[in-house]
Parts: C-alpha cells; sequence; structure tokens
C-alpha cells in the first residue's frame, strides 16, 4: 500500500480522522446509562459496571497478513471481518457485545484504504451497537488485534465445559463455503462452480450474536467454528469430558457445495475452518425450543450428533456416513485435526 501526499498525516491524525468516537454511534446497549464512560483520547477507556449480576466477557483476535487474510483483500470486507471474528466469539459465549479495542500495525499510511477499513469496521459495530474505546497504532507489517467486550449473567455463559451425555449437537446455518473459496483462490482445485458468490461466507462471516443470546438457558455448551467444525468441537468434548458420534453426511452445507465430491465436500465441512457458525449441545428435552429459536431467527439449526460417554483411550468422536457406518480411524482422525497457526 502506497500513498503520496503533499501534507503527511501520522498516527494520531489517523485515529483522529478514521477512529474517532463520531466515527461509530455511541453505545446504548442494556445499561441504564451508556457503557462506556470515557473512550478514545485518554490513557485508558473507563467504563461503568455491567448490570447487576452480570460480568464482562472479554476475548481477543489478531489478524496477520498472509496468515489470516490475503494482502490484497478488500479493505471494507477486512474491516468487517476483523470485529466479527471476535464478536462470533462472544456469541459462543452467550454474551451481548457492547465494546471494543482496536490495535492495528500499518506498512504505511494509505488514506483510501484506511477510509474502506474504517467504514466495514464501523459499520458493523453500529449493527451491534459496540462502540470503539481504544487501541493503538504503529507501522510495521499489516496486523490487525481487536479486543471485544460483552456482558453475559455468569449462569447463562454458554461455556464448553456444560455437555453431558445425551445431549444433542447442534449447528446454525451451514459450514464448508469459506473453506472452498480458499482452495479455489489458492489453487487447490479447480471444480467449475460459481465460487465468487460464495465469497462473502469467507470474507464477511455474520456473527451469530442473537442466536448466542437466544441460548442463554436452552444450550448446555458452545462454541464458534473458526479453525474446523470437528476441531472446534474436539474443545467442548475436552471441555466437558465425553465424546460424540457425528453423522458427518448430514452436515449441513450449501448447494454448490453439495456438488462436488463426496471426498472434497467432507474436506471443507467436517475440517474447513472461517465459518463463524455456532456449534452447541442442548438437553434432548430442549429441541422444540431449539427449533422456535430457529424458527424465530430465521435460521437453519441443524441436529448433527449426539454427547456420548468418554471412553478411556479411545478417540472423542464416532463419524458415522449416511449408512451409520463409521469412518476408519485413521481417517477420521485427519478430519478431527483443526487449523493450527504454527503448522
Amino acid at each position: 500500500m502506497t500513498f503520496e501526499d503533499s501534507d503527511p498525516i501520522g498516527e494520531f491524525d489517523v485515529i483522529r480522522r478514521f477512529f474517532s468516537p463520531s466515527k461509530g454511534s455511541p453505545s446504548q446497549g442494556h445499561f441504564s446509562q451508556n457503557p462506556v464512560l470515557l473512550g478514545i483520547g485518554d490513557d485508558c477507556a473507563l467504563m461503568n459496571s455491567p448490570p447487576p449480576g452480570e460480568v464482562y466477557a472479554i476475548t481477543s483476535d489478531m489478524l496477520v497478513a498472509g496468515r489470516h487474510f490475503f494482502k490484497d483483500a478488500n479493505p471494507t470486507l477486512l474491516g468487517h471481518k476483523c470485529l466479527a471474528v471476535n464478536l462470533s466469539d462472544l456469541a459462543a459465549m452467550g454474551a451481548k457485545p457492547i465494546a471494543y479495542n482496536l490495535s492495528i500495525a500499518l506498512p504505511d499510511i494509505d488514506i483510501a484504504w484506511l477510509e474502506q477499513f474504517s467504514n466495514g469496521l464501523h459499520t458493523i459495530a453500529d449493527v451491534h451497537d459496540c462502540t470503539l474505546i481504544g487501541g493503538d497504532t504503529t507501522a510495521g507489517p499489516l496486523t490487525i488485534s481487536i479486543t471485544a467486550i460483552g456482558t453475559v449473567h455468569p449462569q447463562q455463559a454458554l461455556r464448553r465445559s456444560g455437555a453431558l451425555v445425551g445431549d444433542d449437537i447442534w449447528l446454525s446455518n451451514t459450514v464448508g463455503d469459506a473453506r472452498l473459496v480458499l482452495g479455489f483462490r489458492r489453487g487447490e482445485w479447480n471444480t467449475p462452480l460459481p465460487w465468487q458468490e460464495l465469497a462473502i461466507r469467507m470474507d464477511g462471516p455474520t456473527p451469530r450474536i442473537d442466536l448466542g443470546l437466544g441460548l442463554r438457558g436452552v444450550a448446555s455448551s458452545a462454541i464458534d467454528v473458526s479453525d474446523g467444525l470437528l476441531g472446534d468441537l474436539g474443545h467442548i468434548l475436552d471441555a466437558s469430558k465425553v465424546s460424540a458420534k457425528i453423522w458427518i453426511d448430514d452436515i449441513p452445507c450449501s448447494p454448490p457445495l453439495r456438488e462436488v465430491s463426496l471426498e472434497l465436500r467432507r474436506l471443507c465441512t467436517l475440517k474447513g475452518g472461517d465459518d463463524y457458525e455456532l456449534c452447541f449441545t442442548a438437553p434432548q428435552k430442549n429441541r422444540s425450543l431449539v427449533q422456535s429459536l430457529s424458527e424465530h431467527l430465521h435460521l437453519p439449526l441443524t441436529r448433527i450428533g449426539e454427547v456420548t460417554k468418554r471412553i478411556p483411550e479411545q478417540p472423542n468422536m464416532a463419524l458415522l456416513d449416511k449408512d451409520n457406518v463409521p469412518l476408519p480411524v485413521d481417517l477420521a482422525k485427519q478430519y478431527m485435526r483443526s487449523f493450527d497457526h504454527f503448522k
């Protein structure tokens, strides 16, 4: 990114021009007063206490050019995605967003790029009533780090450790499109598909905030699908000390993904990441509540498996095909490996 200007701007000019309080609507949230007492412009932000009985839920995600996104990524969509992935974590905890910090390293100051990036960022922040309250800017390889803050009653938080034997395993919407698009962009496969139409699933994911809020008191555990469905579900199983059986060919996917080979479809739906859908468990007695929530939100929620008892020395997942036959252990292990930043 390069930009020449007769009157170059610096770090604080960037903050004032693109990330000042006027660039985002102040959060009203569900507080009796504005939760942000003091935002950008001082050494620290100040926040009012959360509503009685609630606590803060805090999450951070860092996105690095060339690792988490292509260096030529659309800046508006990138601004959206950087906050969306953090909001997705809040959704998985059943927390309501209220504020966030942004720290960004820039190779140089590109006015046009910053204008688009900040517009994408502020637009999704406004949708979810989430106020930018501070952060940092510096020169360096393009890196974007966001810390998002939400609130939730501690007894309603959707922790990973709450799954119980007999619980249903559910998944929101569809998964696999982001991995399919990534494969096309990297030249991994050339299957003739309208993958450009699916690109928004990778570039502009939708954080399932309303679903997370609706699952309070309904779900027993939850996680967002960022590193691969089975790998992320494995975190729930490990935290809850349980196992699962998964009907892998019942996992919902988009019509284009249903047109590819069975092997590629399984790769994308089971192991692909960047979907930011919610995978959650819920007692069987709550099936009607989950289905009602699906109808209320106009969001498909699909039952994809069941929580089972953990057996020592056995894999924590049994992957069953459409004929209810388990996949070979070695193949199942490959599908259960999630994305690792250092591998």
